[in-house]
């Protein structure tokens, strides 16, 4: 009788080890629920983060729409951006742009500065105030085969064909070192290094390639003291435009250096034949450099300086 109780309650025991081991195992499955992050720590974080990255950007007054010339500035043609960085001379108020009147058309996103309300068109804005702007005719062969693009710097050579008037020929520089301001309807950049045209879309760009290949005028940033002299170039003779090397960083201190820039002029001018005396209208054919003494029926030395002939008596 005892054994068999005994067996009994062994039996009890082992089916109870079993349900709960089971019990166990299934409890050991159950997936453990994770934290979860409340909503408002996640706002506050990336509004803290803005907050950092605002303090570091600047206050830009940019335009939301197209605004015609001669149109005073509302407030509701502004708006204020900030900016990593902001451009040298923009506007951070709007109050410094409301009822100002901007004398060119200005596109949206473009920022404000005191540039934008001065008189001049695009062209008066690429050029310096010792230079002057002038288009010169050309084709295929003189525009460099179609391949001239604003930025370029170019050598204006002259051809002097042999005639009733020019009895040698001869082909010389008449201005070096000319910046292409533009080829067509294409332009370069303003002294401000903003684009003088609007920004194009990829097939506006391949028609501007396409028409600048096709162009019949350059436009080219002259001297004030040479202009006369690339105007007269343009009727005695045939020019061609040689383009210079991109690799002289000089040029563009060509002129408008303090130094240099005299010593180029007195380069240039040596450095004519015949053009000068036929500009002036029969004067002797001989070159500028060399001055021609006569003889004993004209004691007097004659020396030409650019335009200017003089009589000097040795």
């Amino acid at each position: 009788m005892n054994s068999r109780f005994t067996m009994g309650l062994a039996g009890l025991l082992l089916i109870g080890a079993g349900v709960a081991g089971y019990w166990g195992l299934m409890l050991s499955r159950t997936p453990v629920a994770e934290p979860v992050a409340t909503p408002s720590a996640g706002i506050a974080l990336e509004k803290t983060v803005a907050t950092a990255e605002d303090q570091t950007r600047q206050p830009v007054v940019v335009l939301v729409h197209d605004v015609a010339p001669f149109t005073p500035l509302t407030a509701a043609d502004l708006a204020v951006e900030k900016l990593r960085s902001a451009p040298a001379g923009s506007l951070s108020n709007i109050e410094q742009a409301v009822g100002r009147t901007p004398w060119r058309s200005l596109s949206a996103g473009t920022w404000l500065s005191e540039d934008s309300f001065e008189a001049g068109g695009t062209l008066a804005r690429m050029i310096h105030t010792n230079e002057r702007a002038l288009a010169v005719a050309v084709d295929e062969v003189i525009g460099a085969a179609g391949q001239l693009a604003p930025g370029d710097y170019v050598d204006v050579l002259l051809f002097l064909p042999q005639g009733a008037s020019n009895l040698q020929q001869s082909a010389q520089i008449v201005v070096p070192a000319m910046r292409v301001l533009g080829v067509g309807d294409q332009l370069g950049l303003t002294n401000d290094g903003k684009p003088a045209s609007p920004a194009l879309t990829a097939e506006e760009k391949i028609k501007q390639e396409q028409r600048k290949i096709a162009a019949r005028t350059v436009l080219l940033a002259v001297p004030e003291p040479l202009v006369s002299r690339l105007m007269l170039a343009t009727q005695v003779g045939t020019l061609r435009l040689a383009v210079r090397s991109a690799e002289e960083q000089r040029l563009a201190k060509y002129w408008a250096g303090e130094n240099d820039a005299t010593g180029h002029l007195d380069a240039a001018n040596s450095s004519l034949f015949q053009f000068t005396q036929l500009a002036l209208g029969g004067a002797p054919k001989t070159p500028v450099g060399s001055p021609v003494r006569t003889a004993a029926a004209r004691p007097a030395v004659e020396i030409i300086r650019g335009n200017q002939v003089t009589q000097q008596t040795p």
